[in-house]
This record gives C-alpha cells, sequence and structure tokens, in this order.
C-alpha cells in the first residue's frame, strides 16, 4: 500500500470516535459503504460484477444499466489468454466508474469441484493454476484503472444447495492445495482491495467467523492489506466476525457490527480489532480516489468495449470435435438448416447475481443470416424446446416490451402504487430491507400482454415465496402460498387461442419474510411422441447441405441460488440432434453450456463446438468462428465427464440436500482424479482443436536443479498448418516418488502462442520452488521433496506432446 495513503489512512483514523469507527464497519445500505459528513467521508459504492457492471439503482427492481455484457467466468479461463484478461479487467473498470460505482463485485474464483453446482459458468476452472493467472489478469486491470475488485467467494464455496447452511469439510492439505492457492495466487500477486467471504460453514465454522482462513492465513500469512467483507447477510456473530477478521458487514443498516462498540466498552471486544478493521475500509476510501474527487468518469458499451467483448468470446469458443474438417463451414455449402432452441434466442449469460442487461444481443441465427446474406440458404426450425419445464416467457411473446410491474404499500392494493416500472422480466427477487430508497411495497402486480403464435395447449410455471394469483385474460387460473425457504410452485395447463391475451401477476409479500422473489415461465405443449417441430427439423436437415443445431439451456438456467438437477441437455434436445444426425451425416452441434452436459450422441455427429455464455456479441462470435474469420484457439478449463457418476464429488454422496458436504476425494479434483483413476473422461482437461495444426519439439531442460532455485524450460512450437491460429502450450509436473500421494501431473504454466502457417516460436517457461511443492499437513508447510521431476508439455491433460525430467537435490 503506498505510504501516502498510509500516512492519511492514520491521520485520519485518529480523528474518529469509537461509534464513527463502528460506523464504518457496517454498509449504509445494500450497495454503500457509511460516509461520516463530519470530517468528509465518502460513501464507496459497489456493484455486482464479475462479467459486467449490474449497477443496482435503490429503488425497486431497477437497474441503472445497461452495460456491455462480456463472457461468463468459465468463457474467461477458456481464453487461457491473461492478456486479454488484463484488458477486459480495464474495460469493466471504465463501465464501473461510468455508472458511478467504485468497487466491482469479481472474479469468481470457487473451484469447479461438483458439475451440477448452478455457478460453475461464472467460475473459472478446476485447476487452481488457471484459475489463479486469469484472477491476477482480472484484478489487475480492473485496478489499474482506480477501481476495486472483491476477490470471491472465500472459501470452499462450491455449490448453491444449502449454500447459507451447509459445512464444506475438507481437509487442510486439500483446503490449501486446491480451493485456497488460487486467492493465495491473486493476494500474493495482485492485492485486490476486497475479499469477500462466502456463505458456507468450513469443517462446521461459518466463513465469516473461521479466524484460521481470515487473519491467520488471509492476512497474517499472505500480507492481504485490503479488507475483508461479508456476502451480503453473510454475517452472522459481529463479536466473532470482528475477532476472526471481518472488516465491512454487508449489506447495510448496520444488524451485527452496530453492537460492537458497546461491547468495546464493556471490555468484551479489544479495541484494536475496531481500529484494524476501520482502518481497512478507509484504506478503500483513499484507494477509490473519492477522498481527493479524483475519479475518472469512464465510458459504458463503446465500440471497443463491444469489440473486446467479442474477441474474448472467439478466444473462448472451444473446438471439441471436427471429424473431416467440416469446420470451418466452405462457400463450398449452399444450404443450412439451422436447428434447434438456442438458434433464434440469443443466450448470453447465466442467472443469479451476476446478471446484466445487455444493450443489444445478437442470436446465432441472425448473425448468420446478415454475415451469409444471400449466399446461401438458411432455412431456420426450433425442432424442441431447450426446457423440461417451462423456465422463462419468450421475448417474442411479450412483444419485447416486458410487463409493467406496480408495489403498493397494502396488502388490497387499494392505495395508489408507491412506485411502478416498464420493461420488467417476468421473474423478481428483492429482499425489502436492503433498499437505499427504503421502499418496502407489501404486494406487487405485474402485468402484460402475452401474444401466442397459434392455438393449442399452453402450460405456465411459477416459481414463488409469498401469496400469488396468476390470471389469463382476467380468469384467475393459479393462486398459491409459501414460505421463501421451501418456496412454492404452480404448474397449469390451459387451451388458448392464438394471438394476444392479457396476463397479470398479483404478488403479496408475507408479514414474516423481507423476500419479494418469484419466476414464471410458459411454453407451448406438444406431445412428446409426434412433436411436428421434430419432423420439421428432421425433414429440413435431410435437405440441407449441412445442419447446425444451436443446444443449451435457456438463459439463468444456470443460476445463483440452484443447482442443475441433472447433467443432460434439457428438453427434447438430445432426441433432436440423434433424428437430425441419422439424416445429414455433417450435422454440427453448438453447445450454449456453462459447465458439463452429457453427450450421449458424441459419436454420431461430425463437429461440436462449445461456445459456452458469450456475452452480448454471442452471436457474432460463434458466427464468426463457424465460418472462418476466427480460428478457434480456447480449451477446457474443467475436465467434461462421460457421465456424472464419473465425477469424484459424485463418490462423497450424500449431496445435495444435506448440510454437511465431505470433501472426500481430497486433492483429486477433476483431471487430477481422472488421471489418477484412469478414467477415461468425455473431453480431458485443456482440450480444444483448431482449424490448424501444430508441431512441440526441442524440449530443454536441466538435468539437476538446487532446492531454492528456479527450473527453466523452453521449447519451440511451430504451426504446420495453412492458417493462422493460436495455441495453448500446457506445462504439466508430476513428483515421481512423493511420501504424501500425489496426482500424476498437476498444471503449473501455460502460454497462448499466435503463429503464422509455418512461423515456430521458441518459449521459456521459469518453475520455481512452489511449483513442485505439496502442502505437507503434519509440518502445516509447503514442502518440495528432493528427487525426480518429469516435466510433460502438451496441448490438453491428456495430449502430452513432449516429456523430459530433472533431479531436485539439496
Amino acid at each position: 500500500m503506498p505510504k501516502d495513503v498510509e500516512t492519511r489512512v492514520n491521520e485520519l483514523l485518529a480523528q474518529l470516535t469509537l461509534a464513527e469507527k463502528v460506523s464504518l464497519l457496517s454498509g449504509r445500505d445494500i450497495w454503500n459503504t457509511m460516509p461520516i459528513e463530519r470530517l468528509g467521508i465518502p460513501s464507496l459504492v459497489m456493484t455486482d460484477g464479475p462479467h459486467g457492471v449490474r449497477a443496482a439503482n435503490p429503488e425497486v427492481g431497477r437497474r441503472t444499466g445497461p452495460a456491455t455484457v462480456f463472457p461468463s467466468g468459465v468463457s474467461m479461463a477458456a481464453s487461457w489468454n491473461t492478456r486479454l484478461m488484463e484488458r477486459v479487467g480495464q474495460a469493466l473498470a471504465e463501465e464501473t466508474r461510468a455508472l458511478g460505482c467504485d468497487i466491482l463485485l469479481g472474479p469468481c474464483v470457487n473451484i469447479v469441484r461438483y458439475p451440477l453446482a448452478g455457478r460453475n459458468f461464472e467460475s473459472l476452472s478446476e485447476d487452481p493454476y488457471l484459475a489463479g493467472q486469469i484472477a491476477i489478469a482480472y484484478i489487475r486491470g480492473l485496478q489499474s484503472r482506480g477501481v476495486g475488485a472483491s476477490l470471491k467467494h472465500y472459501a470452499a464455496n462450491n455449490h448453491e444447495t444449502e449454500r447459507f447452511r451447509a459445512s464444506s469439510n475438507v481437509d487442510e492439505r486439500t483446503l490449501r492445495e486446491i480451493y485456497l492457492a488460487q486467492f493465495e495466487m491473486a493476494v500474493k500477486e495482485a492485492q485486490p482491495w476486497t475479499v469477500m467471504c462466502s456463505y458456507n460453514r468450513i469443517n462446521g465454522v461459518y466463513a465469516s467467523e473461521h479466524e484460521s482462513l481470515l487473519r491467520k492465513i488471509l492476512k497474517e500469512e499472505w500480507g492481504f492489506q485490503g479488507a475483508l467483507i461479508s456476502d451480503w447477510g453473510a454475517t452472522h456473530n459481529g463479536f466473532q466476525a470482528i475477532a476472526a477478521g471481518l472488516d465491512l458487514e454487508m449489506p447495510g443498516p448496520a444488524k451485527y457490527m452496530r453492537l460492537v462498540g458497546e461491547a468495546v466498552q464493556n471490555w468484551q471486544i479489544d479495541p484494536s480489532l475496531v481500529d484494524e478493521a476501520a482502518r481497512r475500509v478507509l484504506r478503500l476510501v483513499f484507494l477509490s480516489g473519492r477522498m481527493d474527487g479524483k475519479v475518472s468518469p469512464g465510458a459504458v458499451n463503446t465500440p471497443a468495449h463491444q469489440a473486446l467483448a467479442r474477441e474474448l468470446a472467439e478466444e473462448a469458443i472451444t473446438l471439441l470435435k471436427n471429424d473431416g474438417h467440416i469446420l470451418p463451414l466452405t462457400n463450398r455449402i449452399r444450404s443450412m438448416a439451422i436447428l434447434g432452441p438456442n438458434a433464434a434466442e440469443a443466450v448470453i449469460e447465466g442467472g443469479g447475481s451476476s446478471r446484466v442487461e445487455p444493450p443489444s444481443r445478437v442470436s446465432p441465427l441472425e448473425a448468420l443470416q446478415k454475415m451469409l446474406g444471400k449466399q446461401v440458404r438458411l432455412e431456420y426450425e426450433q425442432g424442441c424446446d431447450n426446457y423440461d419445464e417451462p423456465f422463462d416467457v419468450p421475448s417474442a411473446w411479450l412483444g419485447g416490451q416486458g410487463l409493467t410491474a406496480e408495489f403498493f404499500a397494502s396488502s388490497d392494493f387499494s392505495a395508489a402504487p408507491l412506485d411502478r416500472r416498464e420493461g420488467m422480466r417476468p421473474e423478481f427477487w428483492y429482499h425489502v430491507n436492503w433498499s437505499a430508497g427504503k421502499l418496502t411495497p407489501m404486494a406487487a402486480r405485474w402485468s402484460g400482454t402475452l401474444t401466442l403464435p397459434q392455438p393449442g395447449q399452453y402450460r405456465f410455471v411459477l416459481r414463488h415465496a409469498g401469496h400469488v394469483r396468476l390470471y389469463v385474460d382476467d380468469h384467475l387460473i393459479a393462486e398459491s402460498e409459501a414460505h421463501s425457504e421451501q418456496g412454492g410452485r404452480l404448474d397449469v395447463q390451459r387451451e388458448l387461442t392464438g394471438g394476444a391475451h392479457t396476463i397479470r401477476l398479483e404478488y403479496v409479500r408475507r408479514h414474516d419474510e423481507e423476500i419479494m422473489a418469484y419466476r414464471l415461465g410458459a411454453g407451448q405443449v406438444f406431445p412428446a411422441d409426434a412433436d411436428p417441430r421434430l419432423a420439421r427439423a428432421v425433414e429440413l436437415a435431410r435437405n440441407c447441405d449441412v445442419a447446425l443445431i444451436f443446444a443449451g439451456y435457456p438463459e439463468g438456467y444456470e443460476s445463483e441460488g440452484s443447482d442443475r438437477p441433472h447433467m443432460d441437455l434439457t428438453g427434447g434436445q438430445n432426441r433432436l440432434i440423434e433424428a437430425v444426425a441419422a439424416v445429414n451425416p455433417k450435422t454440427v452441434v453448438v453447445l450454449n453450456v456453462g459447465a458439463p452436459v452429457t453427450m450421449p450422441w458424441v459419436d454420431k455427429v461430425a463437429a461440436i463446438l462449445l461456445a459456452y455464455y458469450p456475452g452480448q456479441e454471442s452471436g457474432n462470435a460463434i458466427a464468426r468462428v463457424l465460418l472462418g474469420k476466427v480460428n478457434p484457439s480456447g480449451k477446457l478449463p474443467v475436465t467434461f465427464p462421460r457421465r456424472l457418476q464419473d465425477s469424484p464429488s459424485y463418490l462423497n454422496r450424500p449431496y445435495p440436500g444435506c448440510r454437511a458436504v465431505n470433501y472426500g476425494e481430497g486433492i483429486f479434483v477433476g483431471y487430477r482424479y481422472f488421471d489418477s483413476a484412469q478414467v477415461e473422461p468425455l473431453f480431458p482437461f485443456g482440450h480444444g482443436l483448431s482449424y490448424t495444426t501444430f508441431e512441440y519439439k526441442g524440449l530443454k531442460i536441466p538435468r539437476k536443479v538446487k532446492k531454492g532455485q528456479a527450473v527453466t524450460i523452453s521449447l519451440t512450437v511451430t504451426n504446420t498448418g495453412s492458417v493462422a491460429g493460436k495455441e495453448v502450450v500446457q506445462v504439466y509436473v508430476a513428483d515421481v516418488a512423493a511420501s504424501l500421494p500425489r496426482p500424476p501431473k498437476e498444471l503449473k504454466a501455460f502460454a497462448k502462442v499466435d503463429l503464422k502457417p509455418g512461423q515456430s516460436q521458441e518459449i521459456v517457461f521459469t518453475l520455481d520452488e512452489r511449483a513442485l511443492s505439496f502442502y505437507d499437513p503434519h509440518r502445516r508447510a509447503w514442502v518440495a521433496e528432493p528427487g525426480e521431476f518429469e516435466v510433460l508439455v502438451g496441448t490438453s491433460a491428456r495430449d502430452i506432446r513432449l516429456k523430459g525430467s530433472f533431479t531436485l537435490t539439496e
């Protein structure tokens, strides 16, 4: 931390009363820290991230956006490009400033342990080294523009089911090597302004009260200088939290920390703990520039940001399979069948607090139509749905207008509305005590027009808390009441004509709850064994040169707050892919998902392209890769198992649904398990094909290295194909004989190189002693044991091109 900042912090701290110091330890409201007007200390504003600025207005249901929607966390890691990620961090900072905020809540570096975890799309990788390197670049870029990062969620926060209470039971070695390592790297190399505690317990202790993790490891051992903040509502005991090292309770107003001042006066809490926490919050104020009025204006959704969002999406898109070099699609193709539920809809991100409203979005169908024009005959058929039950209301049915929302003070809707909002989605989540505007509605009404495409049977699924009544054409079709903890679910069907219908949802909050929440889904019902859309899709595919199937989930299906029920594609998508592949050998599947899915048709299709959640430039990026305007260079940041049962976390049941999650697989997470157990994955960690080929040669490694010295290795990579391309060179290290069990190999370095046809480049890597070490829980230290180490260089965890070894000596 700069000396002048520390001097000013100490001078200001000396002027604060105890009450003022304590006031700094809690937020003012949902997004703001507490100002102190007497001394000119301003409030700082936080905003959700991590792949866009979800700046929230204090009023109900309103966003200050839209803002550029960059690809999600899994795409960031799939790019394996730290230089690019630093630029993305800079752009996010510019947008954060433009929307009046100081701290962006990201990056999310939780390890992808469980394939079904709802926030896998928002996280980076199953590997701590890859996650750490991407996080370092993100934080450096963000903070270089005067905006603070919030490294989250600390720690072992790897599932959503029972996330507020469940205990992640994990041994110390596993915690250190897998679940803390990426935090350690980011803290030591990038010093984020804040680190956010998770909701869950770790070995029975809430994260916000875990002194070993917060004070001893993060602050004392790693030298973290920023502020430790709670996730929203994750503080449970102010005394225990401040003693453990928590600095800032969010959101405000103060709930647990407000009692700390009285406890100091009663000698229950050491006043130095209050000073430390207040000092760290004051550091944020000075770092932000708010104290001196030095805050850059920033900019939102500039052409440069749009281009950067597309560039990241293009670098992340991963070519999993390409039989017969069917991709890229050449100018010899005269007709394309564009199929699947994710073709005409731009599914750009997951759900939850990371969801950002884009200024625009482009679907794959729109992008292909624009790029190909009349050169190729494009015909579209949806083929099936991408849900098992309606998850959302199609935007086309709402005419792009959304719903009108009205909020009322009383449950009988009798008085004039407190507030009115247009263009609302058919979903809502609101905590009445987290509102800076102090708007505390008791009831709400959402209304609009539903324009149905044709007559038929329609299904409405409503998930909710509180008391709800759903009307179609002023007829009550469903009513229910539920507590938020259990949640309610309505599922009704009605025969409706095509054309316009009024829809209205009346919502009354329970008196004993502070939360208002619902999500409405609507869809047409077709007979499973006689869906006319499937028949039309198959016939269209039969008569076209190429069939492109855009499959995946609805937007927000993968989300904070819930885990997926299974690893399969939803709706009739597997059936659609199998049926189309049976009539057209040139079938290409584009997957729009943020986590592993099963692929029972993997051997029947010609090519598979994994797009993840590519942000607002989704369609453009996908189309450019398909058409060869961009050579794909993404690599998997996670292993894709053939089935859920092959995942190491599956072996440690019971889960989900319990409050004790045992991490019994230990350090053998992701590819570490698949390698050690010799289980064949569907697609291995680090895998990703290209439209060109690369040759690896000339590996140079010293024969002997003394402890404490770095290991320098080098090799040459050549583009042996006919087009330019980028390759990710991955370096794995194996400890041949260790005193404790170790994985067969672990990622310890990587580099992404851009090569023209015929071009070669020498790449040099330096491995420090930590790259050779494991954590010994008996010695409570990182240990690099003398002996033989193998260096394996490849293009994935299972495609090793070069091998060598060296001996580590005393």
